[in-house]
C-alpha cells in the first residue's frame, strides 16, 4: 500500500472511530450537525455564530447539540425553550462557562463569572440594592442629564462645521463619561488629564481583545500555552485598569477621613459606606470592589452604545417612523429638548423603538450559560459540564412569533403588554433568570434618553456619497454585535 493510499485509510479509520465515540458518547443529547474530528462543528460558526446557528436550527430544531472543539455545546432557538433554560430549569443554569482570558488578573471572580454560591449572591445583592435599585439610580440623575447636555453640545459643534458625527462613538463616549461619572466621579471629559487618556486607551484595548475568537476556549488543553497571547494581552490592560482603580480608592479613602467630608453620590462611596456600616459576612474585599467597578464600566459602554447606532440606522432608514417618534416628543416636551428621566413613561412610541431596536439588535446575541447538573428538556439529556447558548438573534426573528420578523416596525409593541425585564421570553435582550443584567434599569433609562435627545434636537442626514434606502445594515460579531460599517450621518438644527 502506497503511502497516499496508508493516509487516506488511516483518516478514513479515525474517522470512524469518531463517529461511533460521538454516537456512543452523545446519544441522549438533542440532534445536531455530524461534527468534524478534532474541530468538531467551529468551521460551520464562520464570522457570525448567531446568523449561522439560527440557519442550523432551521433545519435540526430549535433545540441541537454541536461540538464546539472539544466543548459540548446546545444551543436553544425559541422562546419556549428560553422560558425553560431561565425559568423551569434556572438553577441548574445559572453558571456561566468562563472565557480563558478572564483568568487574567484573577477577573473570572468577578460577578459576571463566578458560579452560583455566597459570594455570587451577596455581589448580586449589592447591585440590585444599593446601585441599580430604582431610588439610587434617581439620586444621580443629575450626572446622567449633564452627560446628554455634553453630548447635545459636542453635537452642536458638528453642526457649526456641517462636520459628519459617527453616532457609535459619541454614543460611547457618552456611556463612559456617564458611567465614570456615575461609579467613582471621574470626569472623562477633561481630555488634557494623562489618568483620562489612559483609562481611554486601556478600555479601548480591553473592549477590542475581548472581541476576538480564543482558541482557549474551544481547546483547554491550549490554555496554559495562550497560543494568541489574549490573556496576556487581557493581564496586562487589567492589571493598569486595576491600579488606576486602586489610586481612586486611596484618594477617595483619604477624602473620607477629612473634617468636613461631604460624601459622595457614586457607586464608589455607595461600597465604601457598604464596608462601614454592612454585616461582615457581606463586607467586599478591595479586590472585590475594584473587580465590581471594572465590570460596570465594561458591560454597560459597548452595548448601549451599539444599541444607539442600530436604532439611528433603522430611524434614517423608516423616515415615517422618526417622524412619529419626533411628533410624540415634540407634543409631551416640546421642540429642542433634552428628554428627561421623568419623561419616558409618557413617551409610548420611543419606548416601543427601543424595544424593536433590541429585539431586532440584540447586542449580545448568544447568552452562554453552563450546566450544573444533569437536566431534562424535550425529552433529551443535557449533562453536566454542557455548555448552553440561547440564541436570542434567532428567537427576536422567529417568524412563528413575529409578523414580519425582519422588519422593523415598532407599532407591533404598541398593543403588545411585553418588556425586556426578563418575563417575556421573545424579548430577552438582558438576559432572564438569576443572570439577568443587573445594570438593565440603567441601561434602559440611558437608551431613551440619548435617543430621544438626539432625534428632538436635530435633522440627521447621511454623509454625502451615501443613499438612506441603501444604507448597510451589515453586522460584526465580537464583543457586542456592533454595525459593520459605522453610522456616520451630518447634524443639522431643528428650526
Amino acid at each position: 500500500m502506497d503511502l497516499h493510499l496508508l493516509m487516506i485509510f488511516l483518516l478514513s479509520s479515525f474517522t470512524l472511530v469518531w463517529a461511533l465515540h460521538l454516537f456512543a458518547s452523545s446519544g441522549r443529547l438533542p440532534p445536531g450537525p455530524f461534527p468534524l474530528p478534532i474541530i468538531g462543528n467551529l468551521l460551520q460558526l464562520g464570522t457570525q455564530p448567531h446568523k449561522s446557528l439560527a440557519k442550523l436550527a432551521n433545519i435540526h430544531g430549535p433545540i441541537m447539540s454541536l461540538k464546539l472543539g472539544q466543548i459540548t455545546t446546545v444551543v436553544i432557538s425559541n422562546a419556549t425553550l428560553a422560558k425553560e433554560t431561565f425559568q423551569t430549569h434556572d438553577l441548574n443554569l445559572s453558571d456561566r462557562p468562563v472565557p480563558d482570558a478572564t483568568h487574567a488578573q484573577d477577573h473570572h471572580l468577578s460577578i459576571v463569572w463566578l458560579p452560583l454560591g455566597a459570594e455570587w449572591r451577596n455581589l448580586r445583592k449589592i447591585c440590585n440594592s444599593y446601585i441599580f435599585a430604582n431610588q439610587k439610580l434617581d439620586l444621580n440623575r443629575e450626572f446622567r442629564r449633564n452627560k446628554i447636555q455634553q453630548l447635545i453640545s459636542d453635537v452642536q459643534d458638528s453642526c457649526r462645521e456641517s462636520k459628519a458625527v459617527n453616532i457609535g462613538e459619541v454614543a460611547f463616549r457618552t456611556m463612559l463619561n456617564t458611567l465614570s461619572s456615575s461609579i467613582c466621579s471621574l470626569d472623562l471629559t477633561d481630555s488634557s488629564s494623562d489618568r483620562v487618556r489612559e483609562f481611554k486607551e486601556i478600555f479601548r484595548s480591553i473592549v477590542e481583545e475581548a472581541g476576538k475568537i480564543n482558541l482557549s476556549d474551544y481547546f483547554p488543553f491550549l490554555r496554559k500555552i495562550d497560543p494568541q497571547g489574549i490573556r496576556r494581552r487581557m493581564s496586562v490592560y487589567f492589571g493598569k485598569l486595576l491600579g488606576i482603580l486602586d489610586s481612586m480608592i486611596d484618594e477617595r479613602i483619604e477624602l473620607r477621613k477629612k473634617e468636613g467630608y461631604i460624601r459622595c453620590n457614586d457607586v464608589l462611596e455607595i461600597l465604601l459606606n457598604h464596608n462601614e456600616e454592612g454585616s461582615s459576612s457581606e463586607k467586599l474585599d478591595r479586590q472585590s470592589i475594584k473587580h465590581l467597578l471594572m465590570v460596570l464600566f465594561i458591560a454597560g459602554t459597548d452595548t448601549t452604545s451599539s444599541t444607539i447606532e442600530w436604532a439611528m440606522s433603522e430611524f434614517l432608514r423608516n423616515p415615517k417612523t422618526l417622524s412619529k417618534a419626533r411628533l410624540e416628543i415634540e407634543r409631551e416636551i416640546g421642540k429642542g429638548r433634552l428628554v428627561e428621566e421623568a419623561d419616558i413613561g409618557r413617551l409610548p412610541y420611543l419606548q416601543a423603538v427601543v424595544k424593536e431596536t433590541l429585539r431586532l439588535h440584540p447586542s449580545i446575541p448568544l447568552l452562554p450559560r453552563k450546566v450544573r447538573a444533569d437536566v431534562e428538556m424535550c425529552g433529551f439529556i443535557i449533562p453536566k459540564g454542557t455548555q448552553i447558548l440561547v440564541n436570542i438573534w434567532a428567537i427576536g426573528r422567529d417568524g412563528s412569533m413575529w409578523k414580519n420578523s425582519n422588519s422593523f416596525f415598532p407599532e407591533r409593541f404598541l398593543e403588545l403588554d411585553m418588556d425586556v425585564r426578563g418575563r417575556n421570553f421573545e424579548l430577552i435582550p438582558f438576559g432572564g433568570g438569576r443572570r439577568i443584567c443587573p445594570g438593565l434599569s440603567l441601561a434602559t433609562r440611558m437608551l431613551h434618553l440619548i435617543l430621544g435627545s438626539l432625534i428632538n434636537n436635530f435633522d440627521w442626514k447621511i454623509e454625502k456619497g451615501y443613499e438612506t434606502k441603501t444604507l448597510n445594515m451589515d453586522d460584526k460579531f465580537g464583543g457586542t454585535v456592533e454595525k459593520a460599517n459605522p453610522l456616520r450621518v451630518i447634524p443639522y438644527p431643528r428650526i
